[in-house]
Parts: C-alpha cells; structure tokens; sequence
C-alpha cells in the first residue's frame, strides 16, 4: 500500500502560479510512474502530466509549456509547478502512483481555485 498526501493547493488569480506537491509513504517511491490528474465540478478525471521512473515526462496539450512535473526521489516527492494558470485549470488536482505492477494509488486532492 502506498499513502499519497498533496498540498500547495489554493485560490489564484488568472497568470498566476501554484506548486502542488505530493508525498509518497513508501521509499520504493522511485520506481514508481508518478502523474497528476485534475476533476472539475461536473466533469471526468483527466490526466495532466506524468514522469516515469526514469524521469520522462508527459504533458496534457492543455498545460505544455505552462506546467512542469518534477520529483525528488530522496524525498519520496513529486511536484506540479504551474504557471499561467487559467480559469480552466480550476479544479480538484490529485496525485497518482503507479506500481511496476500496474496498480494505482491515489491521493485525497487538493483544490485549485483561479479567479478572473
């Protein structure tokens, strides 16, 4: 079982910046794909961005160039530093890990808010 605890979510207004930040329980942290999702009000999860254990990143059209995924194995964590934020990006953000067994955990969320 692995626990994941986000922070560093919070209420924004339109250009401005916000760093998530998600904290793994288990040190087997670094073999494990990491990812952020986000869930607006009415609408399905959708993924964000994602870094392989081996450090590739991927980002959802919606966010290149905006948001970058970071993680800091010696920490157990993984961040979502997001810049130019938008309406849009309002939503509930949760941290995701995938095992080398394929299996997902997830975090309780955190709240984005941006404001226009």
């Amino acid at each position: 079982q692995v626990q994941l605890v986000e922070s560093g979510g919070g209420l924004v207004q339109v250009g401005g910046s916000l760093r998530l930040s998600c904290v793994a329980s288990r040190t087997i942290f670094s073999i494990m794909n990491m990812a952020w999702y986000r869930q607006a009000p009415g609408k399905q999860r959708e993924f964000v961005a994602s870094s392989t254990s081996g450090g590739v990143t991927n980002y959802a059209d919606s966010v290149t160039g905006r948001f970058t995924i970071s993680r800091d194995n010696a920490k157990n964590t993984v961040y979502l530093q997001m810049n130019g934020l938008k309406p849009e990006d309002s939503a509930v953000y949760y941290c995701n890990a995938r095992s080398v067994l394929k299996v997902d955990f997830w975090g309780q969320g955190t709240q984005v808010t941006v404001s226009s």
